[in-house]
Protein backbone atom coordinates (compact mmCIF):
# COMPACT_ATOMS: atom_id res chain seq x y z
CA UNK A 1 0.00 0.00 0.00
CA UNK A 2 1.22 3.41 -0.83
CA UNK A 3 2.43 5.82 1.95
CA UNK A 4 0.35 9.17 1.50
CA UNK A 5 2.02 11.06 4.66
CA UNK A 6 4.16 13.71 3.64
CA UNK A 7 7.82 13.46 2.60
CA UNK A 8 9.34 15.84 5.42
CA UNK A 9 12.49 15.35 4.54
CA UNK A 10 12.05 17.18 1.16
CA UNK A 11 9.72 19.86 2.73
CA UNK A 12 12.61 20.76 5.29
CA UNK A 13 14.97 20.98 2.46
CA UNK A 14 12.25 23.29 0.52
CA UNK A 15 11.74 25.30 2.90
CA UNK A 16 15.36 25.98 3.95
CA UNK A 17 15.76 26.93 0.17
CA UNK A 18 13.04 29.81 0.35
CA UNK A 19 14.20 30.90 4.05
CA UNK A 20 17.90 31.47 2.43
CA UNK A 21 17.45 32.75 -0.82
CA UNK A 22 14.77 34.91 0.43
CA UNK A 23 13.79 35.62 -3.49
CA UNK A 24 10.63 34.87 -4.69
CA UNK A 25 8.77 36.76 -6.78
CA UNK A 26 5.38 35.99 -8.99
CA UNK A 27 6.32 32.48 -7.73
CA UNK A 28 9.71 32.17 -9.56
CA UNK A 29 12.72 32.06 -7.69
CA UNK A 30 15.95 34.15 -9.34
CA UNK A 31 18.87 32.00 -10.47
CA UNK A 32 22.52 32.59 -11.36
CA UNK A 33 24.17 34.38 -8.94
CA UNK A 34 21.39 33.99 -6.34
CA UNK A 35 21.29 30.48 -7.07
CA UNK A 36 25.01 30.34 -5.89
CA UNK A 37 24.65 32.18 -2.84
CA UNK A 38 21.98 29.85 -1.76
CA UNK A 39 24.24 26.61 -2.50
CA UNK A 40 26.75 28.65 -0.62
CA UNK A 41 24.01 28.94 2.36
CA UNK A 42 22.76 25.50 2.36
CA UNK A 43 26.31 24.46 3.09
CA UNK A 44 26.65 26.69 6.03
CA UNK A 45 23.48 28.65 7.13
CA UNK A 46 25.52 30.29 10.53
CA UNK A 47 28.05 31.45 8.34
CA UNK A 48 27.52 35.33 8.25
CA UNK A 49 27.43 37.41 5.57
CA UNK A 50 29.91 39.07 4.32
CA UNK A 51 30.54 42.92 5.10
CA UNK A 52 30.79 44.87 1.13
CA UNK A 53 34.17 46.34 0.47
CA UNK A 54 34.63 50.00 1.36
CA UNK A 55 34.08 52.07 -1.00
CA UNK A 56 37.20 53.83 -2.71
CA UNK A 57 37.89 57.89 -3.44
CA UNK A 58 37.57 58.43 -7.52
CA UNK A 59 41.68 58.94 -8.09
CA UNK A 60 43.01 61.16 -9.94
CA UNK A 61 43.95 59.25 -13.15
CA UNK A 62 43.86 60.85 -16.86
CA UNK A 63 42.68 58.24 -18.25
CA UNK A 64 43.24 59.40 -22.13
CA UNK A 65 46.89 59.39 -21.71
CA UNK A 66 47.10 55.60 -23.01
CA UNK A 67 49.20 54.60 -26.04
CA UNK A 68 47.26 54.46 -29.40
CA UNK A 69 50.75 54.19 -31.89
CA UNK A 70 54.17 53.97 -30.08
CA UNK A 71 55.48 51.28 -28.39
CA UNK A 72 56.71 51.95 -24.91
CA UNK A 73 60.45 53.04 -26.34
CA UNK A 74 59.38 54.77 -28.41
CA UNK A 75 56.94 57.21 -26.51
CA UNK A 76 59.33 57.64 -23.95
CA UNK A 77 61.85 58.54 -26.70
CA UNK A 78 59.70 60.99 -27.87
CA UNK A 79 58.87 62.11 -24.50
CA UNK A 80 62.29 62.96 -23.75
CA UNK A 81 62.89 64.67 -26.91
CA UNK A 82 59.70 66.65 -26.52
CA UNK A 83 61.16 68.24 -23.47
CA UNK A 84 64.56 68.94 -25.09
CA UNK A 85 62.90 71.19 -27.54
CA UNK A 86 60.07 72.55 -24.69
CA UNK A 87 62.34 72.41 -21.50
CA UNK A 88 60.33 72.77 -18.02
CA UNK A 89 61.55 76.42 -16.60
CA UNK A 90 60.56 79.08 -14.34
CA UNK A 91 57.67 80.01 -16.74
CA UNK A 92 55.92 76.89 -16.34
CA UNK A 93 55.79 73.41 -17.35
CA UNK A 94 57.26 71.37 -20.04
CA UNK A 95 56.48 69.12 -22.45
CA UNK A 96 56.49 65.91 -20.58
CA UNK A 97 54.30 67.60 -18.09
CA UNK A 98 51.89 68.67 -20.51
CA UNK A 99 51.46 65.10 -22.04
CA UNK A 100 52.97 66.17 -25.34
CA UNK A 101 54.37 62.72 -26.38
CA UNK A 102 50.51 61.48 -25.91
CA UNK A 103 49.61 64.26 -28.30
CA UNK A 104 52.27 63.03 -30.70
CA UNK A 105 51.15 59.41 -30.38
CA UNK A 106 47.30 60.35 -30.71
CA UNK A 107 48.28 61.77 -33.56
CA UNK A 108 49.96 59.34 -35.64
CA UNK A 109 47.08 56.91 -34.68
CA UNK A 110 44.61 59.26 -36.37
CA UNK A 111 43.88 60.32 -39.96
CA UNK A 112 46.18 62.82 -39.77
CA UNK A 113 49.08 59.97 -38.97
CA UNK A 114 47.99 58.39 -42.02
CA UNK A 115 47.84 60.69 -44.75
CA UNK A 116 44.19 59.75 -45.43
CA UNK A 117 43.75 62.68 -46.72
CA UNK A 118 46.65 63.46 -48.74
CA UNK A 119 47.36 61.62 -52.57
CA UNK A 120 50.16 59.24 -51.66
CA UNK A 121 50.45 57.21 -55.18
CA UNK A 122 52.86 56.97 -58.02
CA UNK A 123 54.73 58.42 -59.67
CA UNK A 124 56.77 59.80 -57.28
CA UNK A 125 59.27 62.76 -58.25
CA UNK A 126 61.86 64.50 -56.27
CA UNK A 127 59.92 67.34 -54.78
CA UNK A 128 61.24 71.13 -54.37
CA UNK A 129 61.93 72.34 -50.42
CA UNK A 130 59.50 75.22 -50.97
CA UNK A 131 56.52 72.21 -51.75
CA UNK A 132 56.14 70.76 -48.10
CA UNK A 133 55.92 67.55 -47.10
CA UNK A 134 56.15 65.59 -50.22
CA UNK A 135 57.46 61.95 -48.89
CA UNK A 136 56.75 58.63 -49.80
CA UNK A 137 56.43 57.33 -45.75
CA UNK A 138 52.95 58.36 -44.21
CA UNK A 139 53.64 60.85 -40.85
CA UNK A 140 53.63 57.97 -38.82
CA UNK A 141 55.87 56.14 -40.73
CA UNK A 142 58.37 58.81 -40.34
CA UNK A 143 57.64 60.05 -36.69
CA UNK A 144 58.02 56.31 -35.63
CA UNK A 145 61.89 55.93 -38.00
CA UNK A 146 63.20 59.00 -36.71
CA UNK A 147 62.44 57.80 -32.49
CA UNK A 148 64.17 54.48 -33.86
CA UNK A 149 66.69 56.59 -35.36
CA UNK A 150 67.50 58.82 -32.29
CA UNK A 151 67.73 55.64 -29.88
CA UNK A 152 70.59 53.86 -32.53
CA UNK A 153 72.55 57.57 -33.39
CA UNK A 154 72.59 58.02 -29.32
CA UNK A 155 73.92 54.75 -28.90
CA UNK A 156 76.06 54.48 -31.23
CA UNK A 157 77.57 57.42 -30.17
CA UNK A 158 77.57 57.78 -26.63
CA UNK A 159 76.53 53.73 -25.73
CA UNK A 160 73.58 54.64 -24.30
CA UNK A 161 69.79 55.09 -25.64
CA UNK A 162 68.32 58.96 -26.18
CA UNK A 163 66.40 58.29 -22.85
CA UNK A 164 69.86 57.84 -20.81
CA UNK A 165 71.65 60.17 -22.22
CA UNK A 166 72.71 63.80 -20.66
CA UNK A 167 70.56 66.77 -21.85
CA UNK A 168 73.44 68.33 -23.18
CA UNK A 169 74.05 64.96 -24.91
CA UNK A 170 70.24 65.20 -25.90
CA UNK A 171 70.49 68.76 -27.79
CA UNK A 172 73.47 67.71 -29.48
CA UNK A 173 71.79 64.53 -31.27
CA UNK A 174 68.55 66.38 -32.08
CA UNK A 175 71.54 69.31 -33.52
CA UNK A 176 72.43 66.61 -35.95
CA UNK A 177 69.45 65.63 -36.56
CA UNK A 178 68.47 69.47 -37.89
CA UNK A 179 71.21 69.79 -39.66
CA UNK A 180 71.00 66.51 -41.23
CA UNK A 181 74.46 65.22 -40.04
CA UNK A 182 72.55 61.70 -40.50
CA UNK A 183 69.91 59.83 -42.44
CA UNK A 184 67.14 57.86 -41.68
CA UNK A 185 66.71 55.33 -45.01
CA UNK A 186 67.51 57.67 -47.40
CA UNK A 187 65.51 60.30 -45.99
CA UNK A 188 66.71 63.77 -44.86
CA UNK A 189 66.55 63.39 -40.77
CA UNK A 190 65.52 67.40 -41.08
CA UNK A 191 62.18 66.24 -42.28
CA UNK A 192 62.04 64.25 -39.28
CA UNK A 193 62.85 66.91 -36.92
CA UNK A 194 61.31 69.61 -38.64
CA UNK A 195 57.63 67.02 -38.36
CA UNK A 196 58.51 66.23 -34.61
CA UNK A 197 59.13 69.69 -33.59
CA UNK A 198 55.75 71.34 -35.35
CA UNK A 199 54.19 68.38 -33.42
CA UNK A 200 55.46 69.04 -30.20
CA UNK A 201 54.46 73.12 -30.48
CA UNK A 202 50.88 71.37 -31.55
CA UNK A 203 50.67 69.10 -28.52
CA UNK A 204 51.73 72.67 -25.76
CA UNK A 205 49.07 75.11 -27.10
CA UNK A 206 46.25 72.24 -28.87
CA UNK A 207 43.00 71.79 -27.10
CA UNK A 208 43.34 69.41 -24.33
CA UNK A 209 41.37 67.24 -25.80
CA UNK A 210 43.63 65.99 -28.33
CA UNK A 211 45.85 64.53 -25.22
CA UNK A 212 48.49 67.77 -24.83
CA UNK A 213 47.76 71.31 -22.71
CA UNK A 214 47.36 69.32 -19.93
CA UNK A 215 45.12 71.35 -17.25
CA UNK A 216 45.25 74.18 -20.08
CA UNK A 217 48.69 74.93 -18.42
CA UNK A 218 50.09 75.74 -22.16
CA UNK A 219 47.45 78.27 -22.19
CA UNK A 220 48.00 80.21 -18.73
CA UNK A 221 51.75 80.30 -19.87
CA UNK A 222 50.84 82.19 -22.75
CA UNK A 223 47.96 84.28 -21.01
CA UNK A 224 46.11 82.84 -24.11
CA UNK A 225 42.08 82.30 -23.88
CA UNK A 226 41.44 79.43 -25.07
CA UNK A 227 37.95 78.46 -26.56
CA UNK A 228 35.56 81.78 -25.33
CA UNK A 229 32.33 81.64 -26.99
CA UNK A 230 32.15 84.96 -27.54
CA UNK A 231 34.32 88.64 -26.47
CA UNK A 232 31.70 91.15 -27.13
CA UNK A 233 32.10 92.41 -23.42
CA UNK A 234 35.74 92.87 -23.69
CA UNK A 235 36.19 94.30 -27.36
CA UNK A 236 35.73 97.96 -26.65
CA UNK A 237 37.95 97.78 -23.49
CA UNK A 238 40.74 99.71 -23.97
CA UNK A 239 42.85 97.59 -21.07
CA UNK A 240 44.21 94.02 -21.78
CA UNK A 241 41.50 92.12 -20.35
CA UNK A 242 43.00 88.16 -18.80
CA UNK A 243 40.72 85.97 -19.17
CA UNK A 244 40.69 82.29 -17.52
CA UNK A 245 41.42 80.07 -20.30
CA UNK A 246 38.05 77.59 -21.60
CA UNK A 247 38.48 74.09 -23.35
CA UNK A 248 35.60 72.69 -25.41
CA UNK A 249 35.20 70.15 -22.81
CA UNK A 250 34.15 73.61 -20.85
CA UNK A 251 30.99 74.07 -23.44
CA UNK A 252 29.82 70.40 -22.70
CA UNK A 253 26.46 70.10 -20.71
CA UNK A 254 26.29 67.48 -18.84
CA UNK A 255 22.67 66.22 -16.94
Amino acid sequence: MANDKPNQPQDESRRRFLKYSGTAIGGVVLGGVIGGLVGANLKDKDKEEAPAAPQTATDNKDYNQALMFFNQNQFLTAEAAAERLFPKDDLGPGAKELGVAFFIDHQMASAFGTNSRDYMQPPYYKAEATQGYQLVFKRRELIALGLDALDQYSTTKYQKPFVEITPEEQDAVLTAFDKDDIGIKDVPASNFFAMFLNLTLEGVYADPLYGGNKNMAGWKMRNFPGNQMSYTDYIEKEEFVKLEPMSLHDHLELG
